[in-house]
């Protein structure tokens, strides 16, 4: 898997990560392995906890989001996050994910999205801040403990 993706120049976005084969739904288009654990967040940390986030090693951290990813994720077994193919992706296209998919809140990146998707919510925003049916859409895709805190906010908004 080392060179089916490489790093480029994506327009308006600055670097971003682009496919050099082609891959079908479900398919791992990059495997996540953790670089280092962080004491609190950060622009290019990817939560993997109610309050734990890490650096990804690699290239994850160069993936462009879009309101209309061709990726999502998976946790593996270390925690990391596997960039999983949620619909065909060919060769030269841009490889993308919802940064909803992986943190609650997002407060680092500016009001105006840039991914260009007729899909686009116009800003990038956390988890918490999806429609619920965006949430279902991204259901297989996003990281579970993101469904425990929705989970713990419900209750605590009844109790």
């Amino acid at each position: 898997m080392k060179d089916e993706v490489e790093l480029r120049m994506s327009s308006e976005k600055g670097e971003g990560i682009f496919a050099t084969v082609s891959f079908k739904i479900g398919e791992i288009v990059i495997i996540g392995k953790i670089e280092k654990e962080l004491d609190k967040n950060h622009s290019h940390a990817s939560q993997i906890g109610e309050e734990e986030y890490i650096f990804h090693s690699g290239l994850i951290s160069k993936v462009n989001h879009s309101c209309d990813p061709n990726c999502g994720i998976h946790v593996n077994e270390t925690g990391a996050h596997d960039f999983i193919a949620r619909r065909t992706i060919g060769i030269d296209e841009e490889i993308t994910f919802d940064y909803a998919m992986r943190n609650y809140g997002v407060d680092y990146f500016p009001k105006k999205c840039l991914c260009g998707s007729t899909k686009c919510r116009g800003t990038i925003t956390g988890w918490k801040d999806l429609s619920d049916k965006k949430k279902t859409e991204y259901h297989d895709f996003a990281a579970p403990y993101l469904f425990e805190i929705d989970n713990e906010a419900m209750i605590e908004d009844i109790a």
